[in-house]
């Protein structure tokens, strides 16, 4: 994983900027994987700190210990205002092992309007020998005034092959790799949390858009906290039973039996519809919609298409 996070663009030109001494004094990494956002932040101090893997200093920073290399907020917290208060005043004290410090930001877009302008000055102008780094995973959560004062460097999700390669770097002798890989979306996070599951969410994706009754299925999926593995499972299945209704069977990696029943199930007409209906229903969860409802409502408007075109057919 962390050879995947170094081919990234972001980290190689923040590398270079470090190596030649000509980082900017703010700078903001876009990064879609927001569980892996803190461990790329990590690499990129270390490269700023010139450290190398398995030194004092890397492991320092890989332990989040470093005493010139601060880390906000907490894993697993949003930044607070208290937070943003104690991230001002420690950029006034001079660094403690060497002649710079850097203050890395973890998850800016969670941050709240007011916490970001809080920042504004001090990432406008930090005190001499301090540098941040911020990292998001979505540019728009963040305030035009933070843009228009930091350098962005923006990375897209990864290919499926760089994200297979990494899954079989990191996972040897397991199954269901390339299936993972398909649905990640580029997201590498979510490919390993598709290994780890047996491939229950793509049986959830499954039923789904099988049962005719799903309604109980869409209560139990509305207690959950995180949907974007079964989001990106369901889009994989879809794409599959795409691929086995025009005849392409041999760029599938989703061969399950229930994967030809929906092709048989559903027209190619539905199934492309589906695309965009599932792009709706992601962005009904995004904005804090119940997520079973959510997905209720897409089985729902599914078997609606079906109808449809079944009487224009």
């Amino acid at each position: 994983m962390r050879t995947l996070l170094r081919s990234t663009a972001a980290f190689r030109r923040y590398a270079e900027d470090a190596q030649n001494t000509a980082a900017p004094h703010t700078v903001l990494i876009l990064f879609p994987d927001g569980e892996l956002l803190r461990t790329l932040l990590k690499e990129c101090a270390k490269a700023f700190f010139g450290a190398e893997e398995g030194t004092r200093v890397s492991r320092l920073i890989d332990g989040e210990t470093y005493s010139d290399c601060l880390i906000y907020p907490r894993k697993g917290e949003k930044l607070s205002v208290d937070a943003a208060s104690a991230i001002i005043d420690e950029s006034l004290l001079r660094p403690v092992e060497g002649e710079k410090k850097l203050i890395v930001i973890d998850g800016f877009q969670t941050a709240s309007q007011l916490v970001q302008n809080k920042l504004l000055k001090v990432l406008e102008e930090p005190p001499a020998g301090v540098w941040f780094l911020l990292g998001a995973t979505a540019e728009h959560a963040v305030l035009p005034t933070v843009l228009s004062r930091a350098v962005k460097m923006a990375e897209p999700p990864f290919s499926e092959k760089a994200v297979l390669e990494a899954l079989r770097r990191g996972h040897v002798r397991t199954s269901g790799l390339e299936e993972a890989a398909a649905a990640s979306g580029g997201i590498y996070s979510v490919a390993e949390t598709l290994i780890s599951d047996g491939g229950e969410e793509y049986r959830l994706a499954e039923d789904l858009l099988l049962l005719e009754n799903p309604e109980e299925l869409c209560r139990k999926l509305g207690e959950r906290k995180e949907c974007k593995t079964l989001l990106s499972a369901l889009g994989l299945v879809i794409r599959d039973a795409m691929l086995l209704c025009c005849g392409q069977a041999q760029y599938c990696v989703r061969r399950s039996e229930n994967v030809q029943k929906i092709s048989q199930k559903y027209h190619m007409a539905t199934l492309l519809d589906s695309v965009e209906l599932l792009a709706a229903c992601e962005r009904e969860i995004q904005f804090n919609a119940n997520a079973g409802q959510a997905f209720l409502s897409f089985a729902l408007r599914m078997r609606e298409e079906e109808k449809r075109w079944q009487k224009l057919s």
